[in-house]
């Protein structure tokens, strides 16, 4: 079974996305922010990393210039419900799998 870490800083979207994600089969932890992120990732190893881009402390973007020093051919996605040309140029650029606006289907 594939493991997916979620973070964002909003508790709703944390359930939201665990509930979904669990339902199709994906073992799920989740995080409120990206040092929390950080030390999941150092207690277990995961398949994917689904990451807001807009949270207190360290942003998404910042989290994903950590995760690729770390843990290069971790793949993770960025969401943001502030969607605009810039966030997407730099979560690509940063090396993003993937670059969702919210809200998603």
């Amino acid at each position: 079974m594939a493991s997916i870490l979620v973070v964002d800083d909003e508790l709703s979207m944390r359930e939201f996305l665990t509930i979904l994600l669990e339902k199709e089969g994906y073992g799920v932890r989740a995080a409120a922010d990206g040092k929390s992120a950080l030390a999941l990732l150092e207690a277990q190893p995961f398949d994917l990393v689904i990451s807001d881009i807009r949270m207190p402390g360290s942003s998404g973007l910042e989290l994903l210039a950590q995760l690729n020093e770390r843990f290069p051919r971790l793949p993770v996605i960025i969401m943001t419900a502030h969607s605009d040309l810039d966030s997407a140029v730099a979560s690509y650029q940063g090396g993003a799998f993937e670059y969702l606006p919210k809200p998603f289907d």
